[in-house]
């Protein structure tokens, strides 16, 4: 059973940067891809960006494309999210999650373990 804790959200300023990071605990994720959610409140959760278990492709909600960069790292079992150039529409909490599936890195069903989440605002 693995863990998954993030941290790293606070308030911020429209423009500012953020990297959230997503501790795994109870197992490792080196054969997991990792992916990234967020909700804003009253919405539904949607997908921002993913990478693959190897660690070598990543991949983007279109909104995220140009400012979001996830990661992981298997020697300390950690996924991050670079977050570049952060607007107020932002303002969501943010979720990690981990998967074995290889082939639908969009699908929240597809994942097997969620965080409890960190909480991002962006002040305008």
């Amino acid at each position: 059973q693995v863990q998954l804790v993030e941290s790293g959200g606070r308030m911020v300023q429209t423009g500012d940067s953020l990297t959230l990071s997503c501790v795994a605990s109870g197992g490792t994720i080196s054969r997991y891809g990792m992916g990234w959610f967020r909700q804003a409140p009253e919405k539904e959760r949607e997908f921002v960006a993913a990478v693959n278990w190897e660690g070598d492709r990543t991949f983007f909600a279109d909104f995220a494309k140009d400012r979001f960069v996830p990661s992981k790292d298997d020697s300390t079992n950690t996924a991050k999210l670079r977050i570049n150039g952060l607007k107020p529409e932002d303002t969501a909490i943010y979720y990690c999650a981990a998967t074995r599936d290889s082939h639908r890195p969009r699908d929240a069903g597809v994942y097997n373990y969620w965080g409890q989440g960190t909480q991002v605002a962006v002040s305008s």
